[in-house]
């Protein structure tokens, strides 16, 4: 119904702003994804969702369509609603989701807060062939990536390192190179962490 407002960007939180679009403030709840996106004028726009629900009108927004696009994806999955998938684009980029999704990684789905086993089980299985579809990926060099992710990942835990500082250098060192092996993937994070 709204697609998107652009006006004067009123009040800013980690989880909302209030936008004035012609004298009329619209509350709008956003990720945090969104937060570390929106520009330093005081002119915005944002796509939005509107969520009608008995109680409640209930806008969401994004800098970027494709975080729209994201949202409207996860909340179609029974068990997963505006507020979880909001979470979801919280705590990860939605880059991050969408690989998860398309290798079949359910441990980092459960990794986010309020999502349990079966719940990351049922996004993977009701998006997989969606996300693939959509995004246009290439499922074994997305699986192959991910499992000397996890492998490095697993390893760094046991040797004791906190698996969250663990995951963004290792995500650095894939980025920058991604053929690594496990074993270089760990040896840089060990130089690094």
């Amino acid at each position: 119904m709204i697609a998107h407002l652009q006006g004067k960007l009123v009040e800013k939180s980690p989880t909302q702003i209030v936008i004035d679009c012609g004298g009329v403030g619209y509350e709008v709840h956003i990720s945090l994804h969104t937060y570390s996106l929106l520009p330093v004028s005081d002119f915005i726009k944002v796509f939005t969702h509107l969520q009608i629900k008995e109680d409640a009108h209930t806008i969401f927004g994004f800098v970027e369509k494709s975080e729209r696009e994201i949202f409207k994806l996860l909340i179609s999955v029974s068990g997963i609603g505006a507020g979880i998938a909001r979470t979801m684009l919280s705590s990860l980029d939605p880059k991050q989701i969408i690989n998860a999704i398309a290798s079949g990684d359910v441990s980092t789905v459960q990794s986010i807060k309020g999502i349990g086993s079966k719940t990351a089980q049922r996004v993977i299985l009701d998006l997989k062939d969606k996300v693939l579809k959509l995004y246009d990926l290439d499922k074994v060099s997305v699986v192959q990536s991910n499992t000397s992710r996890d492998e490095a990942l697993s390893a760094l835990e046991v040797l004791g390192f906190v698996r969250k500082s663990s995951e963004k250098l290792i995500d650095k060192i894939i980025k920058e190179n991604p053929e690594a092996s496990v074993e270089s993937i760990i040896k840089q994070a060990l130089k690094s962490l």
